[in-house]
């Protein structure tokens, strides 16, 4: 209160009494006090204050949102292909051997390399190959960098730490360029790239095939060895089956959420996403894995999926109705387990969610990356818990002779 505004009696009322006194003294009443005049506030500034001059509301709005969907539908467009529904079609894959290794490509140490980035589910599939079957060292690997501004096509690039080891390129475009006959590649630039690097050739850039063919995969290590196999023949049929619902319902079935450009496309997708988690979730009922008590190509071709989706499908695709952390426990008793036995380093979910909500502007245009959850937040083991508890158990073996390798 100011001193203005106060009965000419209070100074010296104040100077009277005791400092105790004034507990007892009672509010001075908003009747004795002057009201001030309501603050007069300056318009807000930012923005072209369209209203301001356009008469209608209705048109404005109007307009602007039929100029953002069609920009919106274009840009996906060229991101995503679409069906006349509204509904993602992923392209075809482009190259591919059978998904049986090369029977002209001995099976040497050092000799093929594979590039993969790690917000990408399909490469995630073949570094958990490469780990679970110990290939890291007798197939090279180099993680690629996600920057659509460096790239020259597609988002793939090199960064100074993880170079290119076939020719120095700079993006994963001049790799593909020198590998194709001619020098000009046409075509999407995806990876994962599987290449012979002595020969200079492309092998696959199918993640489906590269998972089976590096199944096959089995450098001599002696006179004999037991190997991790992760499709086995008493199982293939299995396999083969679950595969193709998962990777339906699934691994694709979020991608079809979140790039559908029509409310029927999306809400078809979204149901089959979680009736696919769902036929998980009873698969795990019976068993420790998706086709039995071992380790399959089943799991590795599903856990990419489900270890971004808390984090980044449910959000940015749209389908997190459900969650695995909170209403699918199986599967993330699974999860867990499948994390433990890959070992630490594969994945980065914070890099991978930072390259879904600033790569794929159109479905995030504003760029803003939300904080968490975090691997701690979902329950995830920890690395050192990875490395100590990789169950042997879990995996079924093939026995390799030398000749037959060689």
């Amino acid at each position: 209160m100011r001193a203005s505004h106060m009965p000419s009696a209070l100074p010296t009322l104040l100077l009277l009494c005791p400092a105790g006194a004034f507990v007892t003294l009672p509010p001075l009443r908003a009747a004795h006090v002057a009201p001030r005049p309501a603050a007069v506030h300056a318009k807000a500034g930012g923005g072209l204050r369209l209203l301001e001059w356009i008469p209608s509301q209705k048109l404005l709005v109007g307009t602007a949102k039929f100029t953002w969907t069609t920009l919106w539908k274009t840009m996906i467009s060229e991101l995503a292909p679409q069906s006349p529904d509204g509904e993602y079609v992923r392209p075809a894959p482009q190259r591919g051997s059978g998904a049986r290794w090369p029977a002209n490509k001995p099976m040497v140490a050092g000799r093929y390399h594979v590039y993969v980035g790690n917000p990408c589910p399909w490469c995630h599939r073949v570094s958990i190959t490469l780990a679970l079957r110990g290939l890291d060292g007798a197939v090279g690997l180099t993680r690629l960098a996600n920057d659509p501004e460096r790239a020259s096509r597609g988002g793939w690039c090199f960064d100074d730490s993880a170079p290119d080891p076939l020719v120095g390129a700079a993006d994963l475009k001049a790799v593909y360029d020198t590998v194709t006959p001619g020098g000009a590649y046409e075509g999407r630039c995806t990876a994962p790239l599987l290449v012979d690097l002595q020969d200079g050739e492309i092998i696959s850039n199918e993640s489906a095939d590269i998972i089976r063919m590096l199944n096959e995969f089995d450098e001599p290590a002696g006179s004999s060895a037991a190997t991790v196999d992760l499709y086995p023949a008493e199982l293939a049929a299995a396999i083969d089956e679950t595969n193709a619902w998962t990777y339906e319902l699934v691994n694709n079935g979020v991608y079809r959420c979140g790039f559908a450009t029509q409310q029927a496309a999306y809400e078809a997708a979204e149901r089959d996403v979680h009736a696919g988690l769902r036929r998980c979730e009873e698969a795990l009922a019976g068993s420790r894995f998706l086709c039995g008590s071992r380790v399959s190509e089943a799991d590795v071709r599903l856990l990419p999926t489900v270890v971004r989706f808390d984090g980044v499908y449910a959000p940015f695709f749209r389908c997190g109705r459900f969650q695995v952390r909170s209403d699918y426990p199986r599967l993330q008793r699974w999860c867990g387990e499948m994390l433990r036995l890959t070992g630490p380093g594969l994945f980065d979910l914070d890099d991978a969610r930072r390259g879904y909500y600033t790569d794929l502007f159109p479905l995030n245009p504003g760029g803003i990356v939300p904080a968490g959850p975090s691997p701690a937040d979902l329950g995830w083991p920890s690395g050192g818990e990875a490395v100590a508890e990789r169950d042997e158990s879990a995996f079924a073996r093939k026995r390799v002779a030398v000749e037959a390798a060689e």
